[in-house]
């Protein structure tokens, strides 16, 4: 055997044994095997269409995300003109929640307040400016629509960023989560068992606040409406021993003293007790904050709002430092570790809601896989076949070039992570016609050199050189047209593009670089004037 064709074969077994390698694992019978310790952890994963699972479509609440901004815009503009001798009451938002308003206590700081805005708070626009009681000035703002359209995206892509943090935490295998026109989001959840609390747990908006209670209103008052300024009415849950809730109404200072943002970690434990409840750490500045804060309010409760509810009002006896707290509420503890996960994920930045809901039960995947393989075993034989009666021995080899190809598909799926879909499914089928096809064009080319009266070697030598650069155009820009649909596809689109570009690489390798090495394997071993029929 000469130098030339010894490093492609070590080329080519190289190849074979990391296909064998990361193919075995997603063999179930292997993997259970004394040998799958020795094997890759890396198996083909099923898509929802195979394994059975959930399709969501959310969509998310950009104008409530662009309302809380404003309002809180409003509290900041209040608050830094302080400083500048500027007073500004009443800030918030219209009842559509697309304005600021507030009133100028002092009209004679306008001209201070319009720099003022100009300078620091350039994404708002003054709409219009109206005369109010005692003399004051009402200030209608909104945001500039380059701000707007800015932070819907922001918001959207903050909402898909939680929403897979906190799929990652619940424990869904390849989850397909996309953004998708109109502030949509997309959400496929492969082989789900319980889709109900997932989607309890994806649409937790999970806004954390701690609220100072206020003890001194009195509550048939509150009930009806009257309420002193700055305060408002909020509901206590209290979780029965049977699992149902009682609540009742608590008064709440309105401003929260803090939020969940300065939170580090969030865990569900067990208290003494074995009741479940949910250990907080802040971070640093987090631990400062309420450290100050408990310091504020001794002897006073201290509400934790989850989404408006308050779960819990303990007492502070004293100031709290360490950067520790907990939440407890007679938690259950699924209802433990499920908030824990969401409040360690993040906050949504907006409320969701679900447009649409699919469930696809396994049996109908296990259906599609087997209906799959029938079809690539059936395609294959017929395949196989054809090419044996047609190219005689060539046939064989690129027989065998199909196989070898086959194999480097199931390695790439398993060594890559990507996920088996139905559609997945019909791109190997195609590439089993695809894996001969550059074959067949090889084939043709050195049948016409054998006929101009070449012989065996030179006429092989020169049909693949000549048939090489035709191949590569033609698997380059289906390549092109997979990345494509890859891209901008959905979950089972996506799955067809990457085993098209898998079989496109592997039927490369095989009809160009495989076959060749076992033709001039197979011609080394023959006398040079030998014919070769084709």
């Amino acid at each position: 055997m000469t130098g030339n064709l010894r490093w492609r074969l070590a080329v080519i077994s190289l190849v074979a044994f990391l296909g064998l390698i990361y193919m075995l694992p997603s063999l179930g019978s292997v993997k259970q095997s004394f040998l799958g310790k020795f094997l890759p952890d890396d198996v083909i994963s099923l898509g929802l269409d195979l394994k059975g699972g959930i399709h969501l479509t959310l969509g998310v609440d950009v104008d409530k995300a662009l309302a809380n901004s404003l309002a809180q815009m409003g509290r900041d503009v209040r608050d830094q003109v302080k400083d500048e001798g500027i007073v500004i009451q009443r800030p918030g938002t219209s009842p559509d929640g697309k304005r600021l308003e507030f009133v100028l206590a002092t009209p004679d700081k306008r001209d201070a307040l319009d720099k003022f805005l100009s300078s620091h708070f350039s994404v708002l626009h003054v709409d219009g400016v109206e005369s109010a009681a005692d003399n004051k000035l009402l200030y209608k703002l909104s945001f500039t629509q380059r701000y707007k359209d800015d932070q819907a995206r922001m918001t959207v892509d903050q909402a898909v960023k939680t929403i897979r943090n906190r799929i990652d935490e619940f424990g869904v295998a390849e989850p397909d989560i996309r953004k998708q026109a109109d502030n949509r989001i997309q959400i496929q959840l492969p082989g789900l068992q319980d889709p109900e609390r997932a989607i309890k747990l994806i649409g937790k908006t999970a806004h954390l606040e701690f609220k100072v209670v206020d003890e001194t209103v009195d509550m048939e008052k509150a009930q009806k409406g009257i309420l002193p300024p700055g305060d408002e009415l909020s509901v206590l849950r209290h979780r029965n021993p049977d699992g149902s809730y009682l609540e009742r109404p608590i008064a709440l200072k309105a401003d929260a003293v803090m939020t969940g943002e300065s939170i580090a970690d969030a865990r569900a434990n067990f208290d003494p007790n074995n009741q479940a409840y949910v250990a907080l750490t802040f971070t640093p500045s987090g631990a400062r904050q309420f450290e100050r804060v408990t310091a504020e309010n001794v002897k006073k409760q201290l509400a934790i709002v989850l989404d408006g509810k308050v779960y819990s009002a303990p007492t502070i006896q004293e100031k709290i430092g360490g950067g520790r707290a907990s939440i407890t509420g007679r938690f259950s503890t699924e209802e433990a570790r499920d908030l824990a996960i969401v409040l360690r994920a993040g906050a949504l930045p907006a409320p969701v809601t679900i447009l649409e809901q699919r469930t696809v039960g396994p049996s109908l995947g296990q259906e599609s896989i087997e209906k799959g393989v029938h079809s690539a075993v059936i395609g294959g034989l017929i395949v196989i076949a054809f090419m044996i009666v047609y190219y005689g021995v060539a046939g064989a080899v690129a027989d065998a070039a199909l196989l070898f190809n086959l194999m480097l598909i199931v390695a790439g799926l398993a060594g890559f992570g990507a996920t088996l879909t139905l559609p997945g499914i019909a791109g190997i089928i195609l590439t089993i016609g695809m894996a001969v096809d550059a074959n067949v064009i090889i084939f043709e080319r050195v049948r016409e050199e054998l006929r101009r009266g070449l012989t065996a070697r030179s006429a092989v030598d020169v049909g693949y050189s000549r048939a090489t650069l035709t191949i590569l155009d033609a698997n380059v820009t289906t390549v092109i047209a997979a990345v494509v649909l890859y891209q901008f596809g959905t979950g089972p689109i996506r799955g067809f593009a990457v085993t098209l570009i898998l079989g496109i690489v592997a039927s490369m390798f095989t009809a160009i670089f495989f076959t060749r090495f076992l033709f001039d394997l197979w011609l080394s071993k023959r006398p040079a004037e030998a014919s070769l029929r084709i």
